[in-house]
């Protein structure tokens, strides 16, 4: 199945299958961004990120596999008159050919053999001193019930960020935290949350 297909069915059941507020920790990092312009959301679904740091000033990008949820995100920024560029492609197929002074990502589906790619195109787009934030569910949360792929092969461990991102300063944990996102993520689960910095 496509990462299209796939997402297109998640976002056609709900209005916001993972709800309108921005993810909690990457809201949480906007006193560290502030002094920062460009900013790029990968993996975005239905918007709550891109339109969280719209409002908040950035000039925002946004990448998405799913139709269905960038043109929810289309529609939203429309009404709150925010201009917000979109993309849709799987990120698989995303060229890097921007530079940003910050991306971020929450919950990012990527097999573990995509990542090293990925990783790569993230650090090339980031103009020194630019930041990568995202939060991922954990190979941990296998044992939480409060969303999250079932397959080891699209969770994560910090040694996935330890072993990428080599010149870079890093800020890596792993918490139990509890999420409150839509009908996608409710309850207790265990994250990676990741801040990178380019040096």
């Amino acid at each position: 199945m496509s990462q299209q297909i796939f997402w297109n069915g998640k976002f056609s059941k709900a209005d916001y299958f993972y709800g309108t507020k921005p993810n909690e920790f990457l809201a949480s990092k906007i006193e560290l961004i502030k002094n920062k312009k460009k900013l790029l959301c990968l993996g975005e679904g239905e918007g709550r990120n891109a339109l969280f740091f719209a409002k908040n000033g950035f000039e925002v990008s946004a990448i998405d596999a799913s139709d269905v949820g960038l043109a929810k995100l289309d529609l939203k920024s429309k009404e709150e008159n925010l201009e917000i560029k979109t993309f849709c492609m799987d990120l698989n197929h995303w060229k890097a050919d921007e530079n940003y002074d910050v991306i971020v990502a929450s919950y990012l589906h990527m097999f573990k053999d995509e990542r090293k790619n990925l990783f790569e195109k993230i650090e090339n787009s980031l103009y020194s001193n630019g930041y990568f934030i995202g939060e991922f569910f954990s190979t941990k949360q296998l044992t939480y019930n409060s969303g999250g792929p079932k397959d080891l092969e699209l969770l994560y461990t910090i040694e996935d960020f330890e072993n990428h991102f080599l010149f870079c300063k890093k800020e890596l944990s792993e918490e139990i935290v509890t999420l409150d996102e839509g009908i996608g993520h409710q309850g207790e689960a265990c994250v990676i949350r990741v801040v990178i910095q380019k040096n």
